[in-house]
């Protein structure tokens, strides 16, 4: 209720009537108490729980590069939920190029110079970008004696992988990898006493990288040995698969110095065939010295072969020619 009134000579104070004959609660000459005010405003006041929120809410960030590392499993896991992902086994001894493969894979990628294929999406560009530093740092015009760092691990328990997401020239068609960046140690665990608790997630590949270096499969003295593993891991391989046959991509480095000889490729073969294997022979040369081999060499190879499907698929349920002495569902499942 109204107390008092701006306007001169107005006793809506004490009689309750307002001069100008208005309502006293809307007149625009009232001066509310207090307790009127208090009243009027209380339906506008803030709630006891906003007490504390903060002013303004967050905007909304621009995308950023995601974290300078590897993807774990549990990012992988996520993406195949939404799309299908091949996942790459790669494996081989130390030093044998694995990481090189893949830091020269992410450069001819970054420079559209991958024939055959272009760039699409990666999740873990920062991580290419460290892989493949030490091949952008060239001293006065001269390139450095090793290209990639030897990979370390952050947790050595777990895998790391890097995603590239490539579209093919010929189809447009456009397909998501997952590439683990393994240390060499891993395989020669694995190779010496089947421990496998780290490649768990070999099972779920669609296929195998054994990745060896062509300067020791060539060198008479220390080839025997290099052979020797190679037939040891496609054994280990197929017992972690349940004796099921993996696609095996041998992948044969420094093509730009060295080229095998047909006899070695043949007692390759033979040491898979002990396990009733084969696999594809593909030569790379992901850093190459001279001007005969291109640097990348083989590698548009590597990722056709790769993501290369069986051209025929096996019947789900196939035809039957039906007997007349026989009722075959009549004894689905019946005892005898």
């Amino acid at each position: 209720m109204s107390k008092a009134c701006q306007f001169e000579g107005c006793t809506v104070g004490e009689t309750n009537r307002c001069a100008l004959e208005k309502d006293p609660l809307t007149c625009p000459n009232r001066i509310l108490s207090e307790s009127a005010q208090t009243e009027t405003t209380a339906p506008d006041a803030t709630p006891d729980q906003d007490i504390g929120a903060p002013v303004l809410t967050t905007p909304q960030e621009l995308p950023t590069f995601p974290p300078s590392t590897t993807l774990g499993l549990e990012a992988i896991e996520s993406m195949m939920a939404k799309r299908y992902v091949t996942v790459v086994g790669i494996l081989g001894d130390p030093e044998a190029g694995k990481t090189a493969c893949l830091a020269s894979l992410y450069l001819l990628v970054s420079h559209a110079m991958l024939e055959g294929w272009s760039f699409a999406d990666s999740q873990s560009l920062m991580a290419f970008e460290e892989i493949s530093r030490g091949a952008r740092r060239w001293n006065e015009g001269q390139p450095p004696d090793e290209m990639t760092v030897h990979t370390e691990m952050a947790d050595d328990r777990r895998p790391g992988f890097l995603h590239l997401r490539l579209k093919r020239a010929s189809d447009g068609r456009c397909f998501d990898l997952a590439l683990p960046d393994l240390p060499g140690e891993w395989t020669k665990t694995l190779i010496r006493s089947s421990q496998s608790d780290r490649l768990e997630f070999t099972r779920s590949a669609d296929v195998f990288w054994l990745v060896a270096d062509g300067r020791i499969l060539s060198d008479r003295v220390k080839r025997q040995g290099a052979i020797t593993r190679l037939g040891q891991l496609a054994g280990r391989l197929r017992a972690m698969m349940n004796g099921a046959s993996p696609k095996l991509l041998l992948v044969i480095t420094h093509r730009d110095i060295v080229e095998l000889e047909d006899l070695v490729l043949d007692r390759i073969r033979a040491e898979f065939a002990k396990h009733q294997l084969d696999a594809e022979v593909i030569p790379i040369a992901p850093f190459a010295e001279g001007d005969a081999i291109k640097p990348g060499f083989g590698l548009n190879v590597l990722i056709s072969a790769s993501l290369e499907r069986p051209g025929r698929q096996p019947v789900f349920w196939p035809n039957s020619t039906p007997r007349g002495e026989a009722r075959s569902y009549l004894n689905y499942r019946r005892e005898t």
